[in-house]
């Protein structure tokens, strides 16, 4: 798809920078790598300067590739390893754009800037057409502090599905965040699209069997299932991949090739808000225009995660992102997403 710059792109930065606050005079910058996408850069720094801001734009070159195979769609970028004066840069900053390849959400550095004082907005590098439909509006915050209030007040989590899910995680000693995809409070960071709630569970908490099936999504690898996979889940980690297709041998591969047994526990487990993001996104677009946050939020959804989880005390680089549909989520018995529907 053409990535020339459009109107209505630099429209929509400008209605979600306004939600994060961004005031005349205030500084801004727009934070990119070598090979982030530039139409996003540039519409960032346009939009900043329709408002107002005072801007700069820090690019830093893409670091080499350091893992045995690609690594997709982390939040854990490597842009900044090493760039003592760019954090420092970045942490004078009221507001950092991100416009990272993978995003600095999960970024080793991410914690001296926020401690500063910056706000981040992490833009998901995605094609500007995505970020078009999925731009957050006010009334995305209350769902989501509701749903983040409910998982704080809950001591487990329960996940079953017709397909034969039945997983069960204690909550205690878990950390709990969610996205709307905007934020005016210093020393916080958000991202677009946003629309969902994680629990970051601690160490020996997940027990049970998840079962991604037909149209469930790896988005690792930016595919929908063709046929049912079951991952066997102790002590957080999965300890089979069931299956003789495609989709469970490249797990089971990629599992496999870390050599890490922390690249096969949890990393986070939660629920889509976003009743404008769809499922059926990713039909619509060549790999390369599409890094899949959206599918992360539609509304319904279960998100399991596997990889680097902070809480339980494991650091990785290999990462699963695996969207389910049509499951019951319960917190202590009640149903919040009830056969893939909120309730």
């Amino acid at each position: 798809m053409p990535s020339l710059i459009e109107g209505k792109w630099i429209a929509a930065f400008v209605g979600v920078l306004q939600r994060c606050g961004v005031r005349p005079g205030e500084a801004c910058c727009v934070l990119s790598e070598t090979q982030s996408r530039a139409v996003l850069v540039d519409t960032a720094r346009l939009a900043l300067e329709q408002l107002g801001a005072t801007v700069f734009e820090l690019r830093v070159p893409t670091p080499p590739v350091h893992t045995p195979v690609p690594v997709r769609s982390t939040g854990a970028s490597l842009a900044l390893v090493r760039q003592d004066a760019a954090v420092q840069a970045l942490s004078r900053c009221a507001l950092v754009v991100d416009c990272t390849v993978e995003g600095i959400q999960h970024a080793a550095q991410l914690p001296a800037i926020l401690c500063a004082g910056a706000r981040v907005l992490v833009v998901s590098n995605e094609h500007p057409e995505i970020l078009e439909r999925c731009a957050p509006r006010t009334e995305d915050e209350a769902p989501v502090r509701d749903a983040m209030k409910r998982l704080k007040a809950a001591r487990r989590m329960r996940i079953t599905s017709r397909a034969g899910t039945d997983l069960t995680v204690d909550l205690a000693g878990s950390r709990v965040g969610g996205v709307w995809g905007f934020t005016s409070k210093p020393g916080t960071l958000t991202h677009w699209p946003g629309g969902l709630v994680l629990a970051f569970p601690a160490a020996g908490t997940v027990h049970g069997t998840l079962v991604l099936d037909r149209g469930d999504v790896n988005l690792a690898f930016k595919r929908y299932l063709g046929d049912p996979v079951r991952l066997s889940i102790a002590d957080d980690h999965v300890t089979d991949v069931g299956g003789e297709s495609v989709d469970a041998e490249l797990m089971r591969q990629q599992f496999a090739v870390w050599g890490d047994r922390s690249a096969c526990a949890v990393s986070h487990v939660g629920w889509g808000l976003n009743e404008r993001a769809r499922w059926d996104a990713m039909a619509f677009y060549d790999k390369a225009d599409f890094n899949g946050t959206e599918l992360r939020a539609f509304a319904g959804n279960f998100l399991y995660s596997t990889g680097a989880n902070e809480v339980a005390g494991r650091h990785t680089a290999g990462h699963f992102d695996l969207p389910l549909r049509r499951c019951t989520i319960e917190l202590d018995g009640r149903a919040v997403v009830r056969e893939g529907v909120l309730a």
